[in-house]
């Protein structure tokens, strides 16, 4: 493995991602962002959601950040996917005891539903959803909630940071050998739902003065649900996203992400910006309006067939 400096490794995000336009598409993209590294997107024919999932390869260990939103392994067969490339990276490093680790970006359901294809594998770990879970897990002490947790998958240090404010038990992942931050739904090209204002803020502003102080190469987030167009969305639901934008953030859309968070202090609603929405404590009507807007969409999906 390569050790952890502050030189990242260079990785391939030269992958064009299934987005639901061919119905020839697997049921799960695979992309080696570098033979370590591995970037994983369910497909929009299982679940319009069509999260990403990372798995990271350590000496020890592995780390598989999310399940997705599929839990029948007919549908969905992330554990065969996984266990496929957890072998074949065995077969490149032998090592007996190799263990994997199933954790979660947050607990909501499109990041969690495949847990159970888990729950019998040799050498898994599968931690738990609520806050208290994930923080006795990492060792994020409660009285420090703030504090930045190392997590050794041998020969590879994460960095977990608590990331409460779309969901309290959420965490970013810190990865020093790619210089990649996995962000889950707290930052990514899309909608960005916070449910607690002041909670979000404060992770944000954590998660832009981190960026300040080690070397950011990619914010990766769960989901892409804007279009190359600045500031437009594809419909909630949508199974197909043709002209999708790219996945990557950059540290100083980290920053954009911020300030607009900051601009909204003390109010609710909804801002567009070239590269994300932010449903800031979202009114009824706020949620209302997405929602139809996204069965609109899909009535004339059906009529149209597309």
């Amino acid at each position: 493995m390569p050790p952890t400096t502050d030189h990242p490794i260079a990785g391939s995000l030269d992958v064009v991602w299934n987005s639901g336009i061919s119905r020839d598409e697997p049921p799960i993209q695979v992309h080696a962002y570098t033979e370590n590294t591995v970037i994983l997107r369910q497909s929009k024919a299982t679940s319009y959601e069509a999260p990403f999932l990372y798995l990271l390869f350590g000496d020890d260990r592995a780390l598989l950040l999310d399940t997705g939103a599929t839990g029948d392994p007919a549908a969905f067969p992330l554990r065969a996917t996984v266990d496929r490339l957890v072998d074949g990276w065995l077969a490149a490093h032998p090592r007996d005891g190799y263990a994997l680790v199933v954790a979660h970006s947050h607990g909501h359901g499109d990041h969690v539903a495949a847990d159970e294809q888990f729950a019998d594998r040799p050498a898994t770990t599968v931690v738990g959803r609520d806050l208290d879970a994930v923080r006795s897990f990492f060792g994020i002490a409660h009285d420090r909630p703030d504090d930045i947790a190392a997590f050794d998958l041998g020969g590879r240090v994460l960095e977990v940071i608590p990331s409460p404010g779309h969901h309290a038990a959420a965490i970013t992942v810190y990865d020093p050998a790619t210089g990649i931050l996995l962000t889950g739904d707290t930052v990514l090209p899309g909608r960005l739902l916070v449910f607690d204002a002041t909670a979000y803020r404060a992770t944000m502003d954590r998660l832009v003065a981190f960026a300040a102080r080690r070397p950011v190469t990619h914010v990766l987030g769960c989901h892409v649900e804007m279009t190359r167009r600045p500031g437009r969305d594809f419909p909630i639901g949508a199974t197909r996203q043709p002209g999708e934008r790219a996945l990557a953030m950059t540290p100083q859309q980290l920053t954009a992400v911020r300030d607009a968070a900051v601009a909204m202090t003390g109010r609710r609603g909804v801002r567009r910006y070239d590269d994300f929405i932010l449903y800031h404590e979202p009114r009824p009507w706020d949620l209302r309006r997405l929602l139809t807007r996204g069965r609109v969409h899909q009535a004339w999906a059906r009529v149209f067939h597309r």
